[in-house]
């Protein structure tokens, strides 16, 4: 396979926007007054949940879908993920009128599961870690003359992501410091890049579970390095190497990484049901736990805005995190 070594550029991002706008939802920013005083700043939320598929991951992978000729992907489009980008890229698919076909881990939630197939996608689940799933992706893909879309690696999968920058710097044109969960790397890399090539001063800060600190690690190290897998109730951000082509990105872009403990995900988890009522996933509530935990220093005056990856948990799992936190 061909490694890509292209990032997103800003033009990029904004040609997904005008792409993928008569498509998507652009979810609104809510000002979350009543977390201000624990959280110690002001904060607004970008809430991903509230897209079209429940995530974020629909707009990186509908902007590459959409990018794509038409006999390319006749034969179908496939990829590998913990959920998301599946139920993403699944919509995409019957968007398109094409077949979709997603490698998932066998830890995957069951809800993203029947989700993906809902969208009249085939699942794959496989035993094993990123690479070896991705492993798994190219050689189906080869056998099938299948398009694969990278859900971190691509460059336009990165832009499509980028869109929710654009869309905090119009509703919040004074942002002080965007906070963003970190997985394998294409949502901030597209974020970042969107925010410091029109608005430099803005703080951006990447939050990833203490459990997988593959970036935090990296950074330290200043090369690319690869961690021991360990469970963390984060699994949308289970990851144990960098991706190549957001590392540097990351490099130049992200002004701080922070670690957060698996229990202030959950204590993040409670605090966005109980005061903004909204149900996400514990990968979305990474950022409030890491202003919960005091790992990021603000200001009482502060604008804050921490994006929400996306909400797709059942609710009796969820319900049971929360009476565990209690």
């Amino acid at each position: 396979m061909t490694t890509m070594l292209e990032h997103p550029t800003l033009q990029d991002i904004h040609e997904a926007r005008a792409r993928l706008k008569p498509h998507i939802r652009r979810t609104p920013l809510l000002r979350a007054e009543k977390m201000e005083n624990a959280l110690g700043c002001h904060v607004y939320l970008k809430p991903e949940m509230l897209q079209i598929t429940g995530a974020f991951k629909i707009r990186g992978a509908l902007n590459k879908s959409l990018s794509l000729p038409r006999d390319e992907i006749a034969n179908g489009i496939i990829a590998t993920s913990s959920g998301n980008h599946a139920q993403g890229l699944a919509y995409a698919a019957r968007m398109l009128g094409v077949k979709a076909i997603l490698v998932v881990p066998v830890t995957t939630p069951k809800i993203k599961i029947e989700n993906t197939k809902a969208l009249g996608a085939e699942v794959v689940l496989f035993d094993g870690d990123t690479a070896a799933r991705w492993k798994k992706v190219y050689e189906i893909a080869e056998e099938n003359h299948y398009s694969v879309v990278h859900a971190f690696e691509d460059p336009l999968v990165m832009a499509g992501q980028g869109t929710i920058g654009c869309e905090i710097l119009e509703d919040l044109d004074d942002v002080d410091t965007v906070i963003i969960p970190m997985g394998g790397g294409g949502l901030i890399s597209g974020i970042a890049t969107a925010i410091k090539e029109t608005k430099p001063s803005v703080r951006v800060i990447g939050a990833e579970p203490a459990l997988t600190p593959k970036y935090f690690h990296s950074r330290i190290n200043q090369e690319r390095i690869s961690l021991p897998l360990k469970n963390t109730i984060a699994d949308g951000l289970r990851i144990s190497v960098p991706g190549q082509n957001p590392y540097p990105i990351i490099e130049k872009y992200v002004d701080e990484i922070v670690l957060v403990d698996d229990e202030h995900i959950i204590a993040g988890m409670r605090t966005l049901a109980k005061d903004a009522k909204l149900i996400a996933e514990p990968a979305a509530s990474i950022g409030i736990g890491a202003l919960l935990a005091g790992g990021v220093k603000v200001r009482p005056d502060e604008k804050v805005c921490v994006v929400l990856t996306g909400g797709n948990w059942d609710l009796c799992d969820l319900a049971e995190i929360y009476q565990r936190a209690e």
